[in-house]
């Protein structure tokens, strides 16, 4: 049995018929950006945020680097983000001219750890970035107590956690900056990249408008230096189709992850993802530890299952940030979790029967 670590086009299928119709509608209209699809999308997204305001962007990389300059974060500022993490929330703190500050993880979720995000506070910070990691919520409970404490931004980065909740409340409410990818891989994807901005701040949301159109929020007056940071009408309209599925897609993946967990829970020689009891999972990814992690991939390769790693490289080890200067051993848990995380698959579309199919290979090379 071979089994994909993520089958995107099973989404397509079980949705054709009004994905079709969607973008018949789209093509129909003669209407291709900022149009109102995206209006409808906006209003939509944020009302399932519980949230008041919602600015449709390009990807989700662009929902952090604008959000981050909508709140006049820039050069001479800091803001912590984590140590372990996909590259893109480093580079949009980058875009700024702000410089990121790393931050280890907590063991059990492997977002930020509010302790040492304390410690981490300098004259220069400016924001605390935190990432929902695999669907898994940070803290935000200490990490917001934490940033209005020292008066600062806190902008979060939700790219793998749309539809997760925080002590019962949906990630995206009561932000100020919420940014979300839409990248195709997402559970919540579109046909392309796409983002969005999610906030309580009408100011905040009007500024982001502007910044994602050429810093115009009327055609040809620009106030401010912007770039181009659409979503198409396309992608909106097969977001607006999709978003009705979620919770559903999002409930399949949980009862997928937790078969996972009670059929490898006695496996010696891994370690399983943990969940705090305030937090809901989005489940975006089904990751796993391994001192042997090469073996065991290798071993389930072999056997047709594919995995995935992230992250190999920890950010700071990195050729892009090689002048920060920080050698091997400045973050241990970042650079452990580099070496030992192993995703396996996981989505709204994978069948019990290749499930089954995962936990028996995995049983099997231990």
């Amino acid at each position: 049995m071979n089994v994909p670590f993520l089958d995107l086009q099973a989404a397509y299928l079980e949705l054709r018929s009004d994905i079709d119709q969607a973008f018949q509608r789209v093509l129909g209209s003669g209407w291709y950006l900022h149009g109102p699809e995206n209006e409808a999308f906006e209003v939509e997204f944020a009302a399932y945020c519980e949230n008041t305001h919602c600015v449709t962007v390009g990807s989700g990389y662009e929902a952090l680097a604008l959000s981050l300059l909508a709140l006049g974060v820039g050069r001479g500022d800091e803001v912590i983000v984590p140590s372990h993490t996909f590259i893109a929330t480093w580079l949009a703190v980058s875009r700024t001219g702000a410089v990121p500050v790393p931050v280890e993880p907590e063991e059990l979720s492997h977002t930020l750890d509010p302790v040492l995000v304390e410690q981490a506070i300098t004259p220069r910070t400016a924001a605390v970035l935190p990432v929902h990691l695999y669907g898994h919520p940070a803290d935000l409970d200490a990490l917001r107590a934490i940033a209005d404490r020292h008066g600062l931004a806190l902008v979060e980065d939700v790219a793998q956690a749309v539809g997760a909740r925080h002590r019962g409340r949906r990630i995206g409410a009561g932000s100020t900056a919420a940014a979300f990818s839409f990248y195709p891989g997402k559970n919540l994807g579109a046909l392309g990249d796409g983002g969005a901005v999610v906030t309580t701040d009408h100011a905040l949301a009007e500024r982001v408008r502007a910044l994602r159109n050429y810093g115009s929020k009327r055609k040809y007056v620009h106030e401010v230096r912007g770039t181009n940071a659409r979503l198409d009408e396309l992608q909106a309209a097969v977001l607006r189709v999709k978003l009705r599925h979620l919770d559903d897609w999002n409930a399949r993946r949980t009862t997928l992850a937790r078969h996972y967990q009670t059929e490898l829970a006695n496996v010696a020689g891994i370690t399983l993802p943990e969940t705090h009891p305030w937090a809901e999972s989005a489940w975006h990814l089904f990751v796993l530890r391994c001192a042997d992690r090469e073996r065991l991939q290798r071993h389930l390769t072999e056997t047709g299952v594919q995995t995935l790693i992230h992250y190999p490289v920890p950010v700071h080890l990195s050729t892009a940030y090689s002048d920060f200067g920080l050698p091997r051993g400045s973050f241990p848990i970042a650079e452990t979790l580099a070496a030992e995380v192993l995703s396996l698959p996981i989505g709204p579309h994978l069948e019990r029967e290749a499930a089954d199919h995962v936990i028996t290979t995995l049983k099997a090379a231990f």
